[in-house]
């Protein structure tokens, strides 16, 4: 990825880590296989991916690194591995902030709420309905809120957040 990137636009100068399955399972009915899995996508990608993106964001002189987590991290709803992962990703992210920062190299989440996409669509309209309820603003985000979000934080307007 990294090495097409440089080779097609002559490098790197954003990471957008936006990568999650989720797991529904409560604590007892977590598998080990399972864990495993969400984490690995959830968040050992964004351990590999980054790794693999600060040589080049450091040939360019800096960038900026989003890692999507989800509210999940904060309220975690009963599913456990995958808000034990999103909030790997916040702590991730807090870590690496700081390791990049002396590098230009700004690093930042977003963690969105409830987001209307592809990984909760089976769960119907009734549930859909209670979840635009439970929302304040009484309307699920979309992909585009979220999308939004990273290219202000991907931008030179975010220069210092």
């Amino acid at each position: 990825m990294v090495a097409e990137a440089d080779s097609r636009w002559g490098g790197l100068d954003v990471l957008h880590n936006n990568v999650g399955i989720e797991s529904r399972q409560l604590l007892m009915d977590t598998t080990e296989e399972e864990w495993d899995r969400v984490m690995a996508v959830d968040l050992k990608s964004m351990l590999l991916a980054t790794q693999a993106a600060v040589p080049a964001l450091e040939r360019r002189g800096g960038g900026a690194i989003t890692c999507v987590s989800s509210v999940a991290a904060l309220r975690g709803a009963g599913r456990t591995a995958y808000a034990a992962a999103k909030a790997g990703v916040l702590g991730f992210v807090v870590s690496v902030a700081i390791q990049l920062a002396p590098k230009a190299i700004r690093v930042n989440a977003i963690a969105p709420g409830t987001v209307w996409t592809p990984m909760v669509e089976d769960l119907g309209s009734e549930m859909r309905e209670r979840r635009r309820r439970a929302i304040p603003l009484g309307v699920e985000g979309t992909a585009w809120d979220v999308g939004w979000a990273a290219v202000y934080l991907a931008s030179a307007e975010a220069r210092w957040v």
